[in-house]
């Protein structure tokens, strides 16, 4: 049996974060189920304007990938994660014109609150990635 699931971020902020993995994986927010817009859906069910970010969801626009639900947490992030996502951003590229294609997209999420922790360089067993962090510190690849 195949089972839908989606990943949830615990988060100081999640429209923003959830932003910036949007950016990332191209996906968007979703959209409210009864209203034209998220202020009105949560006016509409009496949600007080204070917990109007304290949680957003974004999903692939075509369907195919796990939805990203956010939700608004009082404690920092203490540790590394346990579980990171992998970025595929150019599998059929091999050498430096991967590695290039990785770092052209660190540096625009770097510009978006991001940071490169990490890269490794093709070497003959790996065919070389980039570790970075979220906004909120949460450890990805780009792959």
């Amino acid at each position: 049996m195949i089972r839908t699931f989606q990943l949830t971020f615990d988060a100081a902020d999640p429209l923003t974060l959830g932003e910036f993995w949007c950016e990332v994986l191209g996906y968007v927010r979703e959209a409210p189920p009864n209203k034209a817009s998220w202020p009105e859906q949560l006016e509409f069910w009496g949600v007080p304007e204070e917990d109007w970010n304290s949680r957003n969801a974004i999903v692939d626009p075509v369907g195919e990938g796990p939805r990203i639900f956010f939700q608004r947490v009082p404690e920092p992030k203490t540790a590394k994660n346990r579980l990171h996502i992998d970025v595929r951003v150019a599998p059929e590229l091999r050498g430096e014109e991967r590695m290039g294609e990785l770092r052209a997209l660190a540096k625009r999420l770097c510009r978006k609150g991001a940071q490169v922790l990490t890269e490794f360089p093709p070497d003959g067993v790996d065919i070389g990635f980039i570790v970075m962090q979220d906004p909120e510190g949460n450890e990805f690849c780009l792959d």
